[in-house]
């Protein structure tokens, strides 16, 4: 086929592609736009795929290890994810979202159904400003309340056989033994026992075993001994897991009431130590109260 020369430049239509050659200072430099083409369309997705994709580790399951924030969808850094004015937040961004707090129920979540007498005790604890939380005893949240808390760090440190989760909030742990079953002589406690298995990609952990001292999800959303949870771990790229919840307790609850969460990657963040200790503020509320001081909602 006959080239066509155009300002200097040679063009000719190859099958499969179009060849371009220059003559520049006697050197000819030349390349295949189609080919070129192809290359950029497949390669740049691909390289920003393959920084976004989802760690794993060496059996091919997903890596969950990492220091996650909850109650959040931003990527980035602690502080550049939480400069808003609200708790939590540095002030540094005005127009940032709000944390959420450890007394309120995650964005979106579904009513919670309880019993209609249930629902009258949860009110009432709501009513009082919710100074009867557990934790302002300086008692731990329990699960699946911490898991959802967006206030302070939580960190995931996976193994073949273990899944070991901090929290900041309370200095609070987990232990969640992979393929294992829960023992017949559980002690009540706040966290309960934990055991999971992987379901594809996603990490599967059932709780039971817990005591009656912690809140479900915000003020006032007690339970019995009865509590149940099976959480949902998906990784779904390097930054963020989506987390869900499904929590039965018969003894309260209408039927399975369940909560969702994200967790994003906070890169460079540590747990640190977060102790409560001799909280005065329920015993100064209580005698508020006495005193005929009334800051209840009504």
């Amino acid at each position: 086929m006959r080239p066509l020369l155009r300002g200097g430049v040679r063009v000719q239509a190859l099958r499969g592609g179009v060849c371009v050659q220059a003559l520049r200072g006697g050197v000819r430099l030349q390349a295949d736009l189609f080919v070129v083409a192809v290359i950029l369309t497949v390669a740049l997705p691909a390289a920003a795929q393959s920084r976004n994709a989802v760690p794993r580790t060496p059996d091919k399951k997903p890596d969950l290890t990492g220091v996650w924030q909850a109650g959040n969808t931003l990527r980035g850094s602690w502080q550049d994810t939480n400069g808003g004015i609200g708790l939590g937040g540095s002030g540094r961004n005005p127009t940032g979202p709000t944390v959420q707090s450890s007394t309120e129920r995650p964005a979106g979540a579904e009513a919670a159904p309880y019993q209609p007498w249930a629902a009258q005790k949860v009110l009432e604890a709501f009513n009082r400003r919710g100074i009867d939380d557990p934790t302002a005893l300086c008692l731990p949240p329990g699960v699946p309340r911490v898991v959802m808390l967006g206030l302070y760090p939580q960190q995931i440190i996976q193994t073949p056989t273990h899944i070991v989760v901090l929290y900041e909030y309370g200095n609070s742990h987990r232990l969640i033994r992979l393929n294992d079953k829960h023992p017949d002589d559980l002690i009540p406690s706040y966290n309960g026992d934990s055991v999971g298995r992987w379901e594809g990609d996603t990490l599967v952990v059932d709780v039971t075993g817990f005591n009656d001292r912690t809140w479900i999800a915000g003020t006032g959303t007690f339970h019995t001994e009865a509590l149940h949870v099976v959480e949902r771990y998906t990784r779904v790229d390097k930054d963020q897991i989506n987390w869900e919840a499904t929590v039965e307790d018969p003894n309260v609850l209408t039927k399975p009431w369940v909560l969702k969460t994200t967790m994003m990657l906070r890169e460079g963040t540590r747990i640190e130590e977060n102790v409560c200790e001799n909280n005065v503020d329920v015993d100064r509320y209580e005698q508020l109260l006495k005193g005929g001081i009334d800051f209840t909602r009504h």
